[in-house]
This record gives structure tokens, C-alpha cells and sequence, in this order.
């Protein structure tokens, strides 16, 4: 029983990611939209800073929701960064003036935000590992990656380290983000 499940699992992951891997130009292609980029380039530039390449986000909204506005997930996360509903009470709570979840420019600004407050967590840690660790943070919980750092002993955890330790999904969406960015390894 257990084995069925563990085989039908990585069937469902390996078409999940092959259906992906068709869809995947790199974040500049044409082939996705512009019409969004405007929010992406202001929210990381407030929330991440001027110097900080704002295509990381779209790239995450990409690998979210395919840049679909109206994308709702099947445990009822929203919109083109998959906010689920009381994570974007929470941000809301700090920033009442994120009007609605539904609506693409305050979703953006909500999911950077929440990013930045991931990528807080890990002051040690070297810059691209700090992001990685935010982007499985966002997918997986920050949880996940707290308890794979107490298992390495280590208070500035690197992705590769913690990696072995997250779910499948986790590691693909990561993986298909510095895909999209087309980051090598």
C-alpha cells in the first residue's frame, strides 16, 4: 500500500514537472506578459531594495500560478503569488492599505512583502541561499525550514544543505524558479 502510494506520487510529480518543463521559458521570454511588471519592479524595489533583481518575483509568480490573476488553488490560495487567505489577513494587518487580495497589484505587494519577511529570517546566511530559503519558505512553510536547520546543527543554513530535507514540491518549485531565472545548479 504505502509502495502504491510512493509510485503514484512521483508519477503525479514527474508529469506535474514535465508539464512545467514545456511551459518553461526563461522569466524575459515574450512568452510571458508584461502587463504586471510595473508592481513586481516597485514592491521588490520597496521591500528588497533598488540593486535587488525583481524578475525573482515574477519568476515565483510564474511558478505559482502561471501569471494567472484569477488562479485559485485547491486548498484556496489566490491570485498570481498563491496567497492563501489568512496569511494575507496577517500582511493585511501590517498593511491595511493592501486593499484586496484578488487584485494583481496589492497580491504582488502582498507575496513580496511576505518574501522579505522569509528572507529576514536567515541574517546569516549568504545572499542567493537566503533567497532560496525564502522561496522554499513561501512553498513549504518556514517551519520545514527551521527544523531542517536544527537537524544540520546550523543557525545559517544553505539551500543545498536543507534541501535534502523538503518535500519534493518544494525542491521542483525552487528548482523551476532558478529555471526560469536560468540559474545553473
Amino acid at each position: 500500500m504505502l509502495l502504491d502510494r510512493t509510485f503514484l506520487l512521483f508519477i503525479t510529480l514527474f508529469c506535474i514537472s514535465t508539464v512545467f518543463a514545456l511551459n518553461d521559458h526563461t522569466v524575459h521570454s515574450d512568452n510571458w506578459t508584461d502587463e504586471y511588471d510595473r508592481h513586481f519592479q516597485k514592491y521588490s524595489k520597496r521591500y528588497f531594495g533598488p540593486f535587488f533583481d525583481w524578475h525573482w518575483f515574477k519568476a515565483q509568480a510564474i511558478a505559482e500560478s502561471n501569471l494567472n490573476a484569477n488562479a485559485v488553488s485547491h486548498v484556496g490560495a489566490i491570485g498570481l503569488m498563491q496567497i492563501m487567505p489568512d496569511t494575507f489577513k496577517e500582511i493585511n494587518d501590517k498593511n491595511p492599505h493592501f486593499a484586496e487580495v484578488n487584485k494583481p497589484r496589492w497580491n504582488i505587494a502582498a507575496g513580496i512583502y511576505y518574501d522579505r519577511l522569509l528572507y529576514r529570517k536567515f541574517p546569516t546566511t549568504p545572499e542567493q541561499d537566503r533567497l532560496y530559503l525564502a522561496l522554499a519558505s513561501y512553498n513549504a512553510g518556514y517551519g520545514r525550514i527551521l527544523n531542517a536547520s536544527r537537524k544540520l546543527e546550523t543557525d545559517s543554513p544553505l539551500w543545498l544543505e536543507v534541501k535534502p530535507y523538503m518535500p519534493g514540491e518544494t525542491r521542483a518549485y525552487v528548482d523551476r524558479i532558478k529555471k526560469l531565472m536560468d540559474t545553473s545548479s
